[in-house]
């Protein structure tokens, strides 16, 4: 696990820096509001068609050789966006680098949900999304300090800043030895020791528990994403240096990596189900604060409350997909929840490019923050009627069978049927 974490911060460390950065050179090469949203759109478009094929493999079979073929994309498509000279091609780069981040992201949780018992799944993906948050804590202050706009040098900065991204994304390697070795005693295993059945992909989706997960993951990410891409937008309008950008994204990510070492705690505290919904409430009303005219120390301070909220979303949603899914498909049901944030990073940053067009940069705060609003509700539907068996879920509604798809009976420690 720690290995897994030092290359997942890395990876993530090489995406984040690189995201602003392209926005950035992006800029330098004569794109508005709206392009950029284009091209941070595009990042999420090649994924769209591989993720539900690379879980299938997943699922029968190893999951470690994804993880060093996810590092070559990205330190790929790093490089090569930072030596394109037009906006098409580097949105075309800005897919590869995509699809790297996707199948580096298809391994490491497979491997996370395969190594873990039922009752450390929360645990351990906490830990594991914490190394997304050191690399989006590094990544942004990496960015900010290497980028410069004076003297007309953000199109040549720009570009050293993704050829360290890409080099960041290559040292990640060094962590990747042994990194599936399985301990003994785990309840999982792999799916070829399940039936060999293929689950379709309609049943997992119908399998409760699995599209709400999704859904606000993709909300979770949707809202990250939109602040990767357009915190810079927003600063160069309300005259923001890239350096204070970098710092006040980092500071997000700071936040998240706080909330997800306080999970454990506060799930004991409120339950899964309370959390999430709580969270993505507060996400909601922060995402649309920031769409106020506020100082930098004030979007700090929003932006610090709203990391902290949005760090639940991921790790939690993972479990929830995780223990909902059938044997033998949960690597599957992952890779369909990484669809689904992919579509997300796909509609809501050329959604926010046509507010922004339309409606200036704070509307795409806006629209994010209701978005958010829907996903606490959904979140908050378990409640309905279900006096909770423990803090950290729910027992089943009269007359419900508890199945192997429950989270109840795994969430217990007992091992599926």
């Amino acid at each position: 696990m720690l290995r897994l974490v030092i290359a997942f911060s890395f990876t993530q460390g090489a995406v984040s820096m690189a995201r602003p950065a392209v926005s950035y050179r992006a800029l330098a090469l004569g794109a508005d509001a709206r392009a950029v949203g284009v091209i941070a759109g595009i990042y999420a478009l090649l994924p769209l068609f591989a993720a539900v094929p690379l879980g299938r493999r997943t699922d029968h079979g190893r999951c470690a050789p994804l993880l060093p073929i996810g590092v070559a994309l990205i330190a790929t498509g790093c490089t090569f966006s930072g030596t394109a000279g037009s906006l098409p091609a580097m949105a075309a780069w800005s897919g590869v680098m995509g699809l790297g981040h996707l199948s580096f992201v298809i391994g490491a949780q497979s491997i996370v949900a395969r190594q873990s018992a039922p009752d450390e799944q929360d645990r351990n993906f906490g830990h594991f999304t914490i190394g997304a948050s050191l690399g989006q804590l590094i990544g942004p202050i990496a960015a900010g300090l290497v980028v410069s706009e004076h003297d007309g040098a953000m199109a040549r900065t720009s570009a050293v800043a993704l050829f360290v991204s890409a080099a960041l994304a290559a040292f990640s390697c060094t962590s990747l030895w042994r990194i599936e070795r399985r301990p003994a005693g785990t309840a999982a295993t792999p799916a070829k020791e399940a039936p060999a059945r293929k689950v379709s992909v309609r049943s997992i989706l119908t399998t409760r528990g699995v599209a709400s997960g999704m859904f606000i993951s993709l909300a979770v990410l949707s809202a990250t994403d939109i602040l990767t891409a357009y915190l810079p937008v927003v600063g160069e309008q309300r005259g923001i240096s890239p350096a204070v950008v970098g710092v006040l994204l980092s500071l997000r990510a700071a936040a998240t990596v706080a909330c997800r070492l306080a999970m454990t705690p506060m799930i004991r505290l409120m339950g899964r189900t309370v959390l999430m919904a709580v969270s993505c409430l507060g996400a909601a009303l922060l995402c649309a604060g920031i769409a106020l005219p506020v100082p930098a120390w004030a979007l700090g301070v929003l932006l610090a409350g709203l990391g902290f909220c949005l760090g639940v979303g991921q790790p939690l949603s993972m479990t929830t997909v995780v223990q909902a899914a059938p044997e033998g498909a949960r690597s599957t049901a992952l890779a369909l929840r990484l669809t689904g944030n992919r579509l997300g990073q796909v509609a809501a940053p050329a959604s926010a490019g046509v507010l922004a067009g339309v409606a200036g940069t704070a509307a795409p705060f806006v629209m994010l923050g209701g978005l958010l609003l829907i996903s606490a509700g959904i979140a908050v539907r378990p409640l309905r009627g279900r006096p909770a068996t423990d803090p950290g879920e729910a027992r089943p509604a009269p007359g419900e069978r508890r199945t192997e798809g429950t989270s109840a009976s795994r969430s217990a420690g007992h091992p599926p049927r």
